[in-house]
């Protein structure tokens, strides 16, 4: 059977340390090898590139509290920087997608919430719509896409520390996959933002 789409790239977003953790030893909230270099000039235009084209969200519970619980006073903050200003306001703006369950209902505008496996819902949000699909730092929803062969892009910011422990995207058991980096930039403290398109 042949799979009907809009051409919608599904592409993902997250930020790694040198060792492959999105957080450190201290779990979730635990971003200390990462928020240091989130305001770098690498790391901002790696931010507007990760939302120019997408026009949908997709994000976990967790992330989805932490985003809309903060960017959207980016969006209304003259004084903040224009690149952050501009994901902002596109987050605000965007249609939400957010996988969760225990929420039964968004609490943000232009959401919805679904509790359903993330390459089921994404396979029809694919075949409906125009533009991409973000998967933004979430790695419950990467993983399951990744193994399912249904992410077409990855933006990694890959930041120059290792955290030793913490949670990995890239766990054993994945299935092997090769990748076309197609955009690479490094910055002054190290850290580099990079695009991968999926070869297939």
């Amino acid at each position: 059977m042949t799979e009907q789409t809009t051409g919608r790239r599904v592409t993902a977003n997250i930020n790694l340390t040198l060792d492959g953790r999105y957080n450190g030893p201290g779990g979730a909230a635990d971003l200390g090898a990462i928020v240091p270099y989130a305001t770098t000039e690498v790391a901002r235009a790696h931010l507007t590139r990760i939302w120019e084209g997408a026009t949908t969200a997709l994000l976990g519970r967790v992330n989805a509290e932490g985003f809309l619980g903060f960017w959207p006073s980016v969006a209304a903050d003259e004084n903040a920087d224009p690149r952050d200003r501009g994901y902002a306001t596109w987050l605000v703006n965007a249609e939400k997608v957010v996988f969760s369950t225990t929420l039964t209902e968004a609490p943000w505008e232009r959401t919805r919430v679904v509790n359903a496996p993330a390459p089921d819902v994404v396979a029809e949000l694919k075949a409906a719509g125009g533009g991409d699909l973000l998967v933004n730092s979430s790695a419950s929803l990467i993983r399951p896409l990744l193994s399912a062969d249904l992410i077409d892009r990855l933006y990694l910011m890959i930041t120059p520390e290792i955290a030793g422990s913490g949670q990995r995207l890239f766990d054993d058991g994945l299935p092997a996959s090769k990748w076309t980096l197609t955009h690479q930039e490094t910055g002054k403290l190290g850290e580099m933002g990079l695009v991968y398109d999926r070869a297939r």
